[in-house]
């Protein structure tokens, strides 16, 4: 086994280094530091820390300080933030309500991914952490009814969603519902994450899973194992960009019961490399509290390989939602995430791109009951939109 790396820090800006200080440590001790706060530029640090969305979690920590440290001004912005965000996390929770009596009427079953429930459960305190929707996980079978009672409620559709031969059901893994009057946004899920992941199914989620007491009705989200599992997964597949999703491993690393069945869950879906990448990231830069029993994981080659990788994220603003991405940013991302995968999945990765697209059925549009045609129309239908300039690429 390799040693444990030591990632580099110092290629951070003083803003992000001094952001990841107010992360990493229980107190604040400016004179410890007082070098990254003299050279701080402000603007720049609430920038990055609404960027990583951790700034209500900054401002419990920035708020007590004095001005010979931080601007006023800035503790001020951050703690109207702060309220905002506490503001929205309690709208949240009363729609989660309402969603959920409305499911259980048609006996739907959910389980909370994100949100206020992974807020409360991490955090101990919803207004800690910041959520702009509502990510729950569903039967697929249950998805018809899903849509017709979030249309009951005033929900709106996102059909951004095209497919062709059923590929939806594998190549993406929720669909959106926004709210036009709230402003509410609702991911419905039928997967943890978009092909080819290798992860356990709805019911033996189900038979895991544990129950909130964050609102009156029923509640339920996911194992403990199975958090983890879903954190690592989501975070890696988004290149970490955001530090927030580092700081949920660490506040999942002091809450958990002990590692029992995670190395074995992480091996029996091949992400223990993924593990170990966000293992490796939130101890050395976060200061997470990482086991004995855990330690192995992070030693590997390739969690050290890729979590040195994923600091080209936090190097600059990375905001993989909003596309167009710039050309190297976009470059990096997509070699990036193929080196996520193990070589099963990079197997399965490349057959997916035999199987026919939308963007075949666009080019040449043919009946339904033709559709298996575009199987071995497929390679030319490819070359004559090469030949125009076009491309597709799946949208996650």
């Amino acid at each position: 086994m390799d040693s444990q790396p030591v990632l580099d820090a110092e290629m951070l800006s003083i803003e992000m280094r001094l952001l990841i200080v107010f992360i990493a440590a229980d107190t604040i001790d400016p004179l410890s530091c007082q070098h990254l706060f003299r050279q701080t530029d402000w603007e720049r640090f609430v920038e990055l820390a609404r960027h990583h969305r951790v700034y209500p979690y900054i401002y419990t920590k920035i708020k007590g300080l004095s001005e010979q440290w931080v601007p006023q001004a800035v503790i001020q912005r951050l703690g109207r933030d702060y309220r905002r965000n506490t503001l929205q996390m309690l709208q949240l929770c009363g729609e989660m309500d309402s969603i959920g009596r409305k499911f259980a009427e048609r006996k739907i079953r959910l389980l909370h991914l994100k949100g206020p429930v992974i807020a409360e459960e991490l955090y101990g305190d919803i207004s800690l952490r910041t959520s702009c929707d509502i990510d729950f996980l569903i039967p697929i079978g249950d998805l018809t009814h899903a849509e017709s009672q979030l249309l009951s409620l005033g929900y709106v559709k996102d059909d951004y969603i095209q497919t062709v031969l059923n590929d939806w059901k594998w190549r993406h893994h929720h669909i959106t519902f926004t709210h036009p009057v709230k402003g509410v946004k609702v991911e419905v899920h039928w997967r943890l994450n978009p092909a080819p992941s290798k992860e356990p199914g709805f019911e033996e989620l189900w038979a895991r899973r544990r129950q909130s007491s964050l609102i009156s009705h029923p509640t339920y989200y996911l194992g403990q194992e199975d958090l983890f599992l879903f954190l690592v997964s989501h975070g890696a597949r988004h290149g970490w960009s955001r530090i927030r999703w580092l700081l949920d491993i660490k506040k999942w690393l002091i809450k958990s019961s002990g590692p029992s069945e995670l190395v074995a869950l992480l091996r029996k879906r091949h992400y223990l490399h993924l593990g170990g990448q966000a293992l490796a990231l939130a101890s050395q830069l976060l200061q997470a509290p990482i086991g004995t029993e855990l330690q192995f994981i992070v030693e590997q080659r390739k969690p050290q390989k890729l979590a040195k990788d994923a600091m080209f994220y936090l190097e600059r603003i990375v905001n993989l939602h909003t596309p167009p991405l710039p050309e190297d940013v976009d470059r990096y991302h997509k070699r990036h995430q193929f080196s996520l995968l193990g070589n099963r999945q990079k197997l399965l990765f490349i057959l997916s791109f035999l199987f026919p697209f939308p963007k075949d059925a666009e080019t040449m549009p043919l009946p339904k009951s033709l559709h298996f045609l575009y199987f071995p129309l497929r390679p030319f239908l490819w070359a004559w939109r090469k030949a125009a300039g076009q491309s597709h690429r799946p949208r996650q």
